[in-house]
């Protein structure tokens, strides 16, 4: 009896005390670990509640706000790996010192809508004003990483085969059997710059121009915790971001058109560096539109590529053999709005995108 009242006790006492915290704690609408908005309180009405959709919300909020929710988090990845011995925490897992996300299946009408997208760009206009225009395709870390650790991968020589074929009025550029796993961060999905000068100078070989280039090593003095660090809740080292310089990236002139309205800045943007993701460092990373200059280019040849964020940190590297770069990103400016800030008359096109948004391409306007 006395044991029994003892043990009811302390749990109405843990119970009490964690119902306090939930209520005085205050709680952060932004997860730093996993980089993403947390549920907010749902909206209390009659129809809410009388259809469930309130507390099936409420569930979900109370989860994402609990207390102490990283460690928690901590504590279930570490045992369900180490204890139930289970190859992944939430479809993502760990091998050859990288952390990466299960993601093996194929989406065809991702695909289909990435295809349309593209052939609009080109018919709009490309089509008739230059005869220079290349794509390729950035396998993610998973082609490298996925199936020779027994874990489910997509396809990707089978996937890129597909996409070439979408957009074979495109010569296409192979990268694949460049890439090294090595050449990614190890917890993050990126490639790292780097290692991929390599990558740079077969694109401006195959686009006839010469990238080759000498670089300064800089390391960023902030270590960088890529998105599935927080992700997999587990403790990981940390990557360092090494970005390159020399007198030719110094000396361009990088111009943002963040807002329509063209501003000045760095090819490396240092305060991003210092923000909630420092991969953006990169030609400070979700931007629309930009242009760099080279005003010592040994030729006038202009590029205009179409990328993801994988993008950002190549097209510095293609500086030394181009003029003007144009960079574009359709999934923050419209396809339809792409005349105002490109000139396609004689210019290099590249379009460079990751399997990653190829497959979830619905953000490409």
């Amino acid at each position: 009896m006395k044991k029994n009242i003892i043990t009811t006790v302390v749990f109405a006492l843990l119970v009490f005390g964690i119902s306090v915290l939930c209520v005085f704690c205050p709680s952060p609408g932004f997860s730093e670990s996993e980089r993403r908005e947390l549920a907010s309180f749902p909206e209390i009405s009659v129809q809410s509640i009388s259809d469930g959709s309130f507390m099936s919300q409420f569930e979900t909020y109370a989860t994402e706000r609990f207390p102490f929710r990283d460690l928690f988090r901590s504590i279930k990845a570490n045992f369900a790996t180490k204890v139930f011995m289970k190859k992944d925490n939430n479809g993502l897992f760990a091998a050859d010192g990288h952390i990466s996300k299960i993601d093996n299946e194929k989406n065809p009408a991702m695909m289909k809508h990435a295809e349309e997208r593209f052939l609009y760009l080109y018919e709009t206009y490309i089509k008739g004003k230059t005869d220079s225009v290349y794509f390729s395709v950035i396998p993610d870390k998973n082609f490298l990483l996925a199936r020779e650790n027994g874990y489910p991968s997509l396809n990707y020589e089978e996937f890129i085969d597909e996409m070439k074929q979408k957009v074979s009025y495109m010569k296409y550029i192979d990268v694949t059997s460049l890439l090294d796993i090595d050449d990614f961060y190890t917890t993050d999905t990126h490639w790292r710059q780097e290692k991929i000068t390599d990558i740079a100078v077969k694109i401006g070989n195959e686009m006839g121009t010469d990238v080759m280039a000498t670089y300064k090593e800089n390391v960023l003095d902030k270590p960088f915790y890529g998105v599935y660090s927080g992700q997999i809740a587990m403790n990981f080292p940390p990557d360092e971001i090494v970005y390159l310089t020399n007198e030719t990236l110094d000396n361009a002139t990088v111009t943002y058109y963040g807002n329509g309205i063209p501003e000045k800045g760095e090819m490396y943007n240092m305060k991003k560096a210092s923000g909630k993701d420092p991969y953006e460092m990169f030609l400070s990373g979700t931007m629309p539109v930009l242009t760099i200059e080279n005003d010592n280019a040994k030729t006038d040849k202009e590029l205009i590529m179409f990328r993801d964020s994988y993008g950002s940190s190549l097209a510095p590297l293609l500086v030394s053999g181009y003029s003007k770069i144009t960079v574009l990103d359709t999934r923050y400016i419209k396809s339809e709005a792409v005349g105002s800030f490109a000139d396609f008359n004689n210019a290099d096109v590249l379009f460079i995108y990751s399997t990653t948004l190829l497959n979830n391409s619905l953000a490409i306007r």
